[in-house]
């Protein structure tokens, strides 16, 4: 009993299966189908290796929230060269507030305005990168996920005395409240004010004024790979003494998680506007260097992403099957028009062939009667 029970339940097991296999006496090798085989085998490893490349690819996710942290302060590095005198200018923020920020970090050094072979080679290098950055936004995923950042040159000695030095290097980092602030570069030193702060121009005499610069850096928050300022490399040379060059800039936190890096920085918008400070024309102001700073209330995360393996397994499959299925269908369509193409002309063969022995006796012979036979 076990074993008619155990031999019935194979025999249902047998005919539930999904997969009925075809004795080999009923299968034929044909050359038509090698040949599709061929095609369809290399289809899928030219497709199985690019959905490879596809799988050890990544990309950066971009999404956006409410940036929360309002209590924190928001450092600001500088780098930047005036074509004038250290003991003329001076440099400081004042927040939307009116509190002015001790600029304690900040360094002045006496430079030559004119670079180097080896800087203005960087300089130009790094102009390059800023206009492709313009024009091809996905440059910036590149350089997010190589974490590139590369150092400039280090800006040699020079050999000329501090009186024949005419040019001015204010660098390091503040400091400031996450609010609307103003950081500036103009005649005189700053000294404190009840009201604010002021500037001691009144010594300076307007022949020096020459707000010409270069800045090598401006970023706010930590310096990270990756990331290249749209300030960075900018350079602007002015003709007239009286200048006031404005940058409005507008500060976004940034959260970056990829992986090479995972930091929390800011990136940041500009938009500038420049204009000779003429009073008797009507163009009144203050020459310097004015950078007007904003912060978005809004904090973008941007991180990279990979194909789960799972997924990866979905689409070989997918690739494979589907072209099993698509080969087979087509080889068995053209087979198909072929077979009804030829048989039409082996029917109207065979047709011919059938029709001739009716009309046609080669081998039989015609019986005439004759008197004889008729008497019989």
């Amino acid at each position: 009993m076990r074993r008619l029970t155990k031999k019935k339940a194979l025999t249902l097991v047998k005919e539930l299966d999904a997969f009925p296999k075809v004795p080999e006496s009923y299968v034929e090798s044909t050359a038509s189908g090698g040949t599709v085989s061929l095609i369809a085998f290399t289809l899928m490893a030219v497709l199985a290796f690019l959905e490879f490349f596809v799988y050890t690819n990544t990309w950066m996710k971009y999404e956006y929230e409410v940036d929360k942290d309002f209590s924190s302060k928001l450092k600001i590095n500088v780098d930047i060269t005036v074509a004038m005198r250290c003991q003329y200018i001076g440099a400081d923020v004042l927040d939307l507030a009116e509190n002015m920020v001790a600029s304690d970090g900040l360094k002045y050094e006496a430079v030559n305005f004119e670079l180097s072979p080896e800087q203005r080679l960087w300089h130009m290098t790094l102009l390059h990168i800023q206009e492709r950055l313009r024009v091809e936004h996905a440059l910036q995923d590149l350089l997010f996920k190589a974490a590139m950042k590369g150092a400039p040159p280090a800006q040699t000695q020079s050999e000329d005395s501090p009186s024949s030095l005419r040019a001015c290097r204010i660098h390091g980092h503040l400091y400031v409240n996450k609010v609307a602030g103003n950081f500036h570069v103009t005649v005189g030193k700053s000294i404190p004010h009840p009201r604010g702060h002021a500037h001691l121009a009144a010594l300076v005499s307007h022949d020096t004024y020459n707000f010409s610069h270069r800045i090598d850096l401006l970023s706010f928050g930590e310096e990270i790979p990756g990331i290249i300022n749209p300030l960075d490399g900018t350079e602007k040379v002015s003709a007239e003494s009286n200048h006031m060059f404005q940058y409005f800039i507008t500060i976004v936190p940034t959260k970056l998680n990829t992986y090479k890096v995972s930091a929390e920085t800011h990136q940041y918008s500009v938009t500038e506007q420049d204009r000779v400070i003429n009073h008797a024309a009507g163009s009144h102001g203050v020459s310097g260097i004015f950078m007007k700073y904003d912060i978005s209330s809004l904090m973008v995360k941007v991180t990279e992403q990979h194909m789960p393996l799972w997924q990866f397994l979905v689409r070989l499959c997918g690739i494979v099957g589907g072209i099993f299925s698509t080969t087979g269908m087509l080889h068995g369509v053209i087979g198909f028009l072929i077979d009804v193409f030829c048989c039409r002309f082996q029917m109207g063969i065979y047709r011919h062939l059938k029709e001739a022995p009716l009309n046609e006796q080669p081998n039989s012979e015609t019986v005439v009667p004759t008197e004889n036979d008729a008497q019989q």
